[in-house]
């Protein structure tokens, strides 16, 4: 268990013998425990503990357990309380639950299942907190969230409606061109949520044939159609407790929406060629680049399935509409790729920078994303300039241009096995003779780099 993992939870007791044999028990379930005598021990202890929860007695000396949650509620960081009180003392604690934000109290001598069961409820609760908190740190600093970035009034708002959604129980319809990132903010939805730990599973239902599709959502037992040679689980079994991304949900034929819509809404499923139900608890997020509403025109898409997807819907805008995101977009997928790829890419030239600020991105994100992967591996380290663009690009030459630093002229009559010939010599030259570079650029396998070198009687590189 890393450091940032390990559950730390302070113990505040007068009795030594109570502070002891509770500090014991915890640590034997893998708590990391603190304890302090009185109110104002524990105060002073979690300036330098960063407990997920504490346990208090309510009757204490110096500051008793009410005084300790009055204190610990002014900071909206507190970590969650557990109050436990002596026999006759119950109403007052009920008293502190509700007035004071006790997260539960019990009465002493606390049931250790019982304890164990509410101490690791308070310990999630408390770092899904956290969780949160950072990621709304890290939006606020860096107008950032999971991979989405934003600078624009339009993403911020779409930040927004997904730190609004994704606490709670509701299916979201995420809308949207293809390339803007649907995918992505469906993990940050999970990532807020209260199930971010859970399994996240994302199925693209336009990528499946019709004769598969109920298969890879429900499972299938052994012999339930030619090929099923075992039992499997589907996407549903799969994402059990967790969150199931269903890209491109317009695609799905109109059979499976049937029977998608009753697992919705009994929350059961059956495997192909069996006949016990089973429970799922999985919350569903829905993302199309079509509109469903003119599906459902078209009878090619379910109107009840429709309004139960399309319980809390977010459109993400195309990058087109929010051009002040396209270089923030890029810096972030520099120091991605940079990772990827080995390679020490710093920045984009200033006329580079232009270019991208004014092309339309038909593609979106994903569009943007191959351009810079492909340019940082050209490049290199420094700056990508506009000879590392794909040819083309923003109305670029589409013709490799003759220099003094010897790039290749394409001119009228060349052959094409002079003209390939010429550009693997000028790759190979550019990657300093290291053919498997050379090969992943020229988009060949580095047998077929080798067998072309050696047709064209060039040394071993």
């Amino acid at each position: 268990m890393s450091e940032n993992d390990k559950r730390r939870v302070l113990i505040v007791d007068d009795d030594e013998s109570q502070r002891s044999a509770m500090t014991q028990l915890l640590s034997g379930w893998g708590y990391e425990a603190l304890a302090a005598c009185d109110g104002r021990d524990a105060l002073e202890k979690l300036g330098s503990f960063d407990a997920d929860t504490v346990i208090t007695d309510l009757n204490m000396p110096n500051l008793d357990g009410a005084g300790l949650l009055t204190e610990l509620r002014k900071s909206p960081s507190s970590p969650p309380a557990i109050v436990l009180t002596a026999f006759g003392s119950v109403e007052r604690a009920v008293e502190i639950v509700r007035e004071l934000g006790a997260f539960w109290y019990l009465e002493k001598p606390a049931q250790p299942r019982v304890l164990r069961t509410i101490l690791e409820r308070a310990v999630a609760q408390s770092q899904l907190a956290r969780h949160s908190q950072r990621l709304e740190r890290q939006l606020s600093t860096r107008g950032e969230l999971g991979g989405l970035v934003a600078q624009s009034a339009a993403m911020r708002r779409v930040f927004a409606l997904l730190e609004q959604a994704a606490p709670t129980k509701a299916t979201i319809l995420i809308g949207g061109e293809t390339g803007t990132g649907k995918e992505i903010a469906s993990r940050a939805i999970h990532d807020l949520s209260p199930r971010r730990g859970g399994p996240f599973l994302a199925m693209n239902c336009g990528a499946l044939p019709d004769t598969l599709i109920e298969s890879e959502l429900f499972g299938h037992e052994k012999g339930a159609f030619t090929g099923a040679a075992e039992r499997r689980a589907g996407y549903f079994e799969l994402a059990n407790g967790g969150t199931l991304l269903l890209d491109e949900i317009g695609e799905m034929p109109i059979a499976t929406q049937s029977k998608l819509l009753r697992v919705l809404e009994e929350r059961k499923i059956r495997r192909l060629g069996g006949a016990r139900e089973i429970d799922v608890d999985v919350r569903i997020v829905a993302a199309s680049n079509r509109d469903l509403r003119e599906g459902i025109s078209k009878g090619t898409f379910r109107e009840d399935l429709y309004f139960r997807l399309n319980v809390f819907e977010i459109t993400l805008p195309p990058l087109r509409e929010r051009p002040e995101d396209i270089l923030p977009i890029a810096r972030v997928l520099l120091n991605t790729l940079n990772k990827r790829h080995e390679c020490r890419v710093t920045e984009l030239a200033p006329d580079v920078e232009t270019l991208f600020f004014e092309y339309p991105w038909a593609g979106n994100v994903r569009e943007l994303r191959n351009v810079l992967e492909r340019a940082v591996i050209l490049a290199g380290e420094g700056a990508i300039r506009r000879e590392h663009l794909p040819p083309g690009f923003a109305g670029l030459p589409n013709r490799l241009v003759e220099t003094t630093a010897g790039e290749v002229t394409l001119r009228p009559g060349v052959t094409v096995e002079e003209a390939e010939r010429q550009l693997i010599l000028m790759t190979l030259k550019h990657t300093e003779g290291n053919r498997a570079r050379a090969a992943e650029l020229l988009g060949l396998s580095v047998k077929t780099l080798f067998n072309k070198l050696k047709q064209y009687n060039e040394p071993d590189q």
